[in-house]
């Protein structure tokens, strides 16, 4: 009995261990979507993570999905303070995982709030250095299909679309016929001035803070010579990838969730 009972109390022992161990890598995920997009494109991921036991919060920026902010007042500094406020309502540090556009917003978040930041992870995203906008690194890519032929802006420029002919080829050639249907679907028009906006980073700030890249190797929005180029100038050690196209969240959205647990240990 004596034999029975410090087994059991053994193996009780054991478990809670086990079970602390797993709780103590529990992490705090901030997602933040890119242009163009909304929350929906994480919605897979977001589950996968939750299941492991993660805390998982997913930005909507303004003029984007349900919001309904004037488009013409929305600027990169919004759609930063939009993700300053969800990280703010997280206890602890945070994962902050942006995807394309949302690149361009992650780093000018760090730049504001560098100690609330475990790590930066780039997906198939804008990284930029100060002083550059989200167009500025654009047009330098020659292997992109978002090109100003398929961009079709509105009379006063505020506003500007993907010709919905190229919407596909530009975001999710990879995908299945529903997944291409959702993204078809839930599509919006992008303001301008987060796209034009520049940011301003700082070694002290921006630069303290530790990053990760995750290249998208069939890529038609930001090509993975582009990307190689921005992980090389920001001199990011941290690089993976995934035989994806832009929409890596949506096409392989398990993969991507093992890479997001991978990148948080």
């Amino acid at each position: 009995m004596l034999f029975c009972a410090a087994t059991a109390a053994l193996m009780f022992s054991s478990c809670s261990k086990k079970d602390d161990d797993i709780k103590s890598s529990n992490k705090n995920y901030v997602l933040v979507h890119g242009a163009w997009e909304a929350p929906y494109v994480w919605d897979s991921v977001k589950a996968s993570l939750i299941r492991d036991g993660n805390n998982v919060t997913v930005v909507e920026l303004p003029g984007h999905g349900s919001d309904q902010t004037d488009l013409s007042k929305i600027t990169l500094d919004l759609y930063r303070d939009k993700v300053v406020d969800a990280m703010t309502k997280v206890s602890g540090k945070v994962i902050l995982v942006g995807h394309s556009l949302g690149g361009m917003i992650i780093s000018a978040v760090a730049e504001q709030t560098p100690a609330k930041i475990e790590k930066l992870v780039y997906l198939a995203a804008y990284l930029p250095t100060s002083g550059q906008s989200l167009f500025g690194i654009a047009t330098t890519d020659a292997g992109s299909h978002l090109t100003l032929e398929v961009l079709k802006f509105s009379a006063d420029s505020s506003t500007v679309d993907i010709d919905r002919a190229h919407l596909v080829d530009v975001f999710i050639q990879d995908g299945s016929a529903q997944a291409q249907n959702l993204v078809l679907n839930q599509y919006r028009t992008e303001p301008t001035r987060p796209l034009t906006d520049t940011v301003a980073l700082t070694s002290a700030n921006f630069g303290s803070v530790a990053k990760a890249y995750i290249r998208t190797l069939q890529d038609h929005t930001i090509s993975p010579e582009l990307q190689s180029k921005m992980i090389n100038t920001a001199a990011v050690k941290e690089v993976y990838q995934l035989n994806s196209g832009h929409c890596a969240s949506i096409t392989k959205p398990d993969s991507l969730a093992i890479l997001l647990t991978k990148i948080a240990q």
